[in-house]
């Protein structure tokens, strides 16, 4: 049996809309922490042509957060740049869970591909 009741859909938007999202394909080379703060962890990713800072809310949800280094996952990467316990973000982990309120687990490419291939 399950426990958990899905929030229901949300309002229908265009695609358009999605086409504006652009989410891409990197491996995590690095996970370090953020001194700063009790949530943030910082991760360095490898999107194929480049690399960026990506700051993720996940500090208490793994024993481990070294375990995800070396795992390729999806990341939104066209949002503006945000300043965090004084360390700066570069796009968003897209995750699964966090907005329903169990303990998220990355959103992985079901076989490896090259870093910076988009979704869509």
């Amino acid at each position: 049996m399950n426990p958990f009741t899905p929030a229901p859909v949300k309002s229908t938007i265009s695609v358009a809309d999605v086409e504006k999202i652009d989410v891409r394909v990197g491996t995590i080379v690095a996970v370090d922490d953020v001194p700063n703060s009790g949530k943030l962890l910082k991760l360095t990713v490898d999107f194929g042509d480049h690399r960026r800072t990506i700051l993720a809310g996940m500090k208490t949800e793994r024993a481990n957060p070294l375990e995800i280094v070396g795992v390729q996952a999806l990341f939104v990467v066209n949002l503006e740049p945000k300043r965090m316990a004084g360390e700066e973000s570069e796009g968003m982990l897209f995750d699964i869970g966090f907005a329903d309120g169990i303990t998220p687990v990355l959103a992985v490419p079901e076989r490896a591909i090259p870093n910076g291939v988009r979704a869509g």
